[in-house]
Order: C-alpha cells, then structure tokens, then sequence
C-alpha cells in the first residue's frame, strides 16, 4: 500500500467535525471509593436517626424533615456515582450501592432504569426532548418552584418512551418498585400511619428532589445552549469562588462542568481534575460563573483568579512526552500463561507514573541487551487504564531472542528498559458512548484487545462487545481465566466465542476465523456494528479488514493492530534523494537521504535516536508529523485515516517524494 501525503493546509475557520479533545483527568476508577462510602454510611445513618426520632416523637417535625432529606440529598451522590460506575471497579459493587440509594431518592423506577436515563442525560444535554433534565434547566423561572419537586415526572416518561428498548429484567423491576411505592402508601393510609410515613420519607424525598433538581440540574446548565455533541465544553458549567462552602455544599457539583467532561471519576476528584489540567480546560473557553452568577470567559476568569486569589494555585499541564527516552523499570511479576506465554508486571514508581500514563490497546518497547546485541521489541499493555497495573504478555516464537530470554528466564525483581506507552489502537472509552464492538483476536493478539475490551465494557456502562478469539487449542489460549472473569462480571454485555483450529472442545468454533464465520458469529450484520477492532497475524487482519471495507463499512470504524508486520520489499525507484530535517527531544537536525532510504534509515544512519520497534509499519513507534515536502508510505497498519490526512506518517515505511522533507518526533 503506498499512501502520498501533502503538507497539511492551514486551518480553514470551518467548524469543527469531531468532538473537541478532553485532557488526561489524572484520575482513575479506584478499586473502592472510600469517601463516597463514608457518605453513604453517614447518610444512612442519619436517616435511621430521624427515622427514629419521627417515631418517638423526640424532635421536632421540621427537625426530622430536615435531617431525612438531608441524608436522601447526599444519597443522590452515591447514586448519581454508581450510575457512572465509579464507585468501584467492580461492576457489582456500584450496582448494590445504586440499588440501596435508588430506594431513597425516588423507588418509582430502578437504578438501571436510572442509569440508562441519566446517560441519556449526558449524551444529550441541552438537546430538548431528548435530554431528560430539559424539563428543569430549560424551564421558565416562573415555574421552577413547580418542576423541582417534580423533577422524577420526566424520568418516567422518558423511560416510557424508550421502553422497548430496554432489557425486561429492568423493565420488571422498575415496575415491582412502582406497585410496592403504591401498596406502601396505601398500607400507611388505611391503617392510620399515612402522617407519620410523610413524616419520615413522603415530604423529605420531595424536599430532597427540590434541593437536587436546583443544585445538579438547574445551577450547571441553565440559559446555556450548546448540546454535548457541539460543545461539550459549554454544554455545563463550573462555578467558581467560594469553593471553601460550595465545594462541600454542592458536593463538588459547582465543578458539574469537569463531570460531564470526565463522568467516571468519584465525585472528591472534580477539583483535582480541574487544578491538574486547569490551563487545558481554559483553551476551550469553557462556561464559567461566578458564586453569585457573573459570567467568565477563560480571559476574564485568570483575571478574577488574580483579583480574588480564591482558587488553588495553577497546576500547569504535563508537558508531551520526549520520544525516544527510556526508563527502568522493576518486574514485579512473572507470572505463566501458557506452557509458552508468561504476563509480565512491572513496579512504576511514582515519578515515572505520568510518563505510564496509558490509553487501553497502546504498547511498550522493550530495549534490552541479549549476548551482546541491542534489542528492541514492542508489546502490547493487557491490563485495562483504570487497573492500576502496568503489565504485557510475552509469547515465545522460534528463534525469537527476547521472547526465549523473558518466558524461561525472565524473574521478579529484574530490570527492563522500557520505553514509553506509545499507540493508537483504538479510540479511548468514553462513558458518553453506547456502542456496539466486535473484538477479532487470535493468539498473542489478544493482548491489546484484552485491554480494550476491558476498558470498554468498565467505562462505558451502556456498550455492549463481541469478542471472537482464535487460537489452536485451549491450553494455547492465553488469559483464559481473565476472560471467564469479564464473562463474569459483564455477562449481560459481553458474549466471548472462542474458534479453536486443532482443538474445538466446550463449545468453540472449529477451523480459523476468517470473514464468513465472523458474520456469522454477529448476525445482526456488519454495518451494526460501532466499532471493530481487529489483531493478529497479518494475513488475518488485512482478510478482514480488506472484506469490510468492500462491504462498505467505513475506515474509520475499522481499528487494527499487528503482532507480527512482515516488512514491505525495499522499492528505491518509488523515492529519491532529500535534504531531511529531523526534530527530536527538542533540538532540530538536516541530514542528507539516499534515494530508496526511509527517513527512519537515514536517521539511524545518521546516528539520530529516533524510535523505532517492529520495522514493519504495525507498532507506530517511529510515528512522527511531516513538517514540509511530501512522502510516500510501503505500508501502514498504524495509523488511522484521520492521523493520517493530520500529516502523520511512520518514518520507517516513509519515503521522500520531494527534495526536501521535515519530520518532527515530538509532536
């Protein structure tokens, strides 16, 4: 595939077609959010406090009203978190969380009833009809004082509307929770106690959902106009000054705007997020208040910030990584996989965490010294983002140098040069997103795929995936018990077929996977299908690829990864000699390219340390942005169509069409 790429055009003022890009927030799915379960105990508790004391008859009825629907308020955000899934890794655990909280705040519908509404909520904001929390936000002031009690009304007829689309567990559930809401209220008025349940939860629950509707709803997005999909950036609002009682007041909701922006982190880390990546959020010109309502603009907010010193300090924005630079790292862990397969976790220490920092599907390279050679070889990462845990998974293949040395002798406590995360595999998971996914992996190529698959089904509450996963026999099928666990844990969400060619036991698919048996596995047809995400050996992976893309399916749902590239045939007669300037770790150097050369071979040549892994256009390591002239690339199993036309090329498969040709690795 040969692929000619121009200078890119200066930008033209035309609006924008993708949605603008969200920072890094820093902060990630913990494996238990303890303040959030601090809150929930502590409202809980002052709710049977109040309980108590409406039915001893020890405080005053305003007292007890007041304290109930303080205690359901804060249970608002236990709920609201689960919903997004934040409280916890574990799927399981937001859900018990949710469900409890769910009895509080409304029991007219259930909390995957809730969820489902409320994503809707984020996907559409601002958008009519189509964003429940319309019914507030867009209200006319007149009638405020009328929709915050009644702010449940337009959840229900959403749910209504969207019925037939949703599982009929939820649908059973929330219509259980209904008849016992009603039965409860019947029960107490017949038998004399209709006072005394309006005492403890009737007129709290509604004095709670006035509070919610005014500070989650109306607050960050009244009088604003941009949708989510516009501007995701004006879409809500922060308010800022005076955080020392908003902050604790609004539980962190007067910064609604870094939610929207990063819905998976807890609530206590909307600030952080904020401060960490404040300068970024500002080249957006995002809509900001004050405490008592004066609009900024990201010039007139550093203003304020400097009349006012009521924000914390600035926290710059981490700096792009340096290609090439590499770091020590400790192996925690050797652990087997397969008889020829081992997982490899590493210590990261807490300097190097931001340069770790990695998206699901990217890679590592590995430099290492075996027997007096210098080796450079690029894996896959196989835990998810939010995991906490760096790791990869080594395979050994014949002759192979590094994969011998890593799954025979390879122990804890040894150290690798590594470079940094590097890749574009797929998109990042967006917990705004309901996708449906279909995963092709086969052998080692689970390894991105596994990342991934994870980081989807954990961030994003409402996709469902399709993993179909090809290997010769069960005992060669890597990460088999990490696949059982993710069946179990998103068993409503994820259908894992395993194709096994010499061994098709407990219920695997006989033979290879190849095109027809993929649209068979799916049924529902390839153009159903969000995204695909496709790795392998080559042969696969451009089988398939190649078969969608003539049955229509475009490129830019197509993501692919190689485990092994095989290197396009040298062709000098298709490039000619080139004056090449190369920018790397911030110096700027002119060389001279032969004809037929890459620009990573004149590189090296040159002895300029530019990154490189695999040689075969399928790792991105040697990913660079042409500055001037113009290139012709062999192959590219890297880069997508976008980062393509943006002027991005692989210096190893890059050759110069031009008699002068700039490369920057830095950008």
């Amino acid at each position: 595939m040969s692929i000619t790429i121009q200078q890119p055009a200066p930008h033209s003022g035309a609006p924008a077609t993708t949605p603008e890009p969200v920072p890094d927030p820093g902060e990630q799915i913990p494996a238990l959010s303890w303040p959030t379960v601090a809150i929930f105990v502590a409202a809980i508790g002052v709710f049977g406090i109040s309980t108590w004391a409406a039915l001893t008859s020890r405080l005053p009825a305003l007292v007890t009203v007041t304290l109930s629907a303080a205690a359901i308020f804060v249970l608002f955000t236990v709920l609201h978190d689960a919903s997004h899934y934040s409280i916890s890794r574990h799927r399981w655990v937001n859900v018990a969380f949710g469900r409890v909280a769910m009895l509080f705040v409304s029991p007219l519908i259930s909390f995957k009833s809730f969820a489902f509404i409320h994503i809707e909520h984020h996907l559409n904001t601002n958008d009519g009809d189509n964003d429940p929390d319309h019914f507030v936000s867009a209200a006319p002031r007149w009638q405020l004082p009328l929709r915050f009690p009644l702010m449940d009304v337009p959840y229900l007829r959403f749910l209504l509307r969207n019925m037939d689309t949703r599982p009929r567990s939820e649908i059973l559930e929330t219509a259980a929770l209904m008849t016992l809401s009603v039965a409860a209220v019947a029960i107490a008025g017949f038998s004399g106690h209709l006072w005394l349940l309006a005492l403890i939860y009737l007129i709290p629950e509604r004095v709670a959902m006035f509070v919610l509707a005014w500070w989650f709803d109306w607050l960050p997005h009244h009088d604003l106009t941009d949708t989510h999909r516009q501007n995701r950036y004006r879409a809500t609002r922060n308010r800022v000054g005076a955080e020392w009682i908003l902050t604790p007041l609004l539980l962190s909701q007067n910064y609604h705007l870094v939610h929207h922006l990063h819905p998976s982190i807890p609530f206590h880390r909307y600030v952080a997020a904020w401060r960490r990546n404040e300068a970024a959020y500002l080249e957006h010109n995002p809509a900001l208040l004050t405490a008592f309502g004066q609009q900024l603009d990201a010039e007139q907010y550093q203003t304020w910030k400097e009349l006012n010193g009521s924000l914390s300090r600035l926290i710059p924005v981490h700096a792009p990584r340096k290609s090439g630079a590499t770091h020590t790292l400790v192996v925690r862990n050797v652990e087997p996989l397969t008889p020829d397969s081992v997982r490899i976790s590493f210590d990261v220490p807490v300097d190097l965490r931001e340069q770790f920092r990695f998206r699901a599907g990217q890679h590592l390279t590995v430099h290492h010294r075996l027997d007096g050679q210098d080796i450079r070889r690029t894996y896959s990462i196989c835990t998810s983002p939010d995991s906490g845990e760096l790791a990869i998974a080594v395979r050994r293949i014949a002759d192979g140098m590094f994969s011998t040395f890593a799954t025979e002798h390879l122990r804890a406590g040894a150290t690798l040069e590594m470079g940094s995360p590097t890749g574009d595999f797929c998109p990042p998971a967006d917990p705004d997103i309901r996708g449906e996914y279909v995963a092709i992996a086969a052998g080692s190529g689970i390894t991105p795929v596994l990342s991934a698959v994870t980081g989807i089904l954990e961030v994003e509450p409402e996709s469902r995936c399709t993993l179909i996963y090809g290997n010769r026999t069960t005992e060669s099928t890597m990460f088999r018990a990490e696949l059982m666990d993710l069946q179990s844990r998103f068993g409503d969400r994820l259908r894992v077929r395993h194709v096994r060619s010499a061994d098709p036991a407990d219920g695997a698919l006989p033979g290879r996977i190849d095109y027809p048996m993929v649209c068979s596995v799916i049924g529902s047809g390839v153009h159903a299908v969000d995204r695909w995400l496709l790795c392998g050996p080559q042969e696969l992976v451009t089988h398939l690829r190649d078969n969608l893309t003539d049955a229509g399916v475009p490129d830019d749902r197509i993501h692919l990864e190689l485990f092994r590239a095989v290197a396009a045939p040298s062709r000098p007669s298709d490039s000619i000699a080139a004056e090449l300037t190369i920018g790397l770790r911030g110096s700027t150097r002119t060389v001279s390219l032969n004809a037929g050369e890459t620009l990573l071979e004149a590189a090296l040549r040159n002895r300029i340390p530019a990154p490189y892994a695999c040689m075969g256009g399928a790792c991105g390591s040697c990913a660079a942005s042409l500055t001037s002239g113009t290139v012709t690339m062999d192959q590219n199993f890297a880069l997508n169509t976008e980062q393509v036309r943006a002027g991005r090329i692989l210096a190893c498969q890059s050759r110069p069409t031009s008699s002068t040709v700039g490369v920057d690795f830095d950008t």
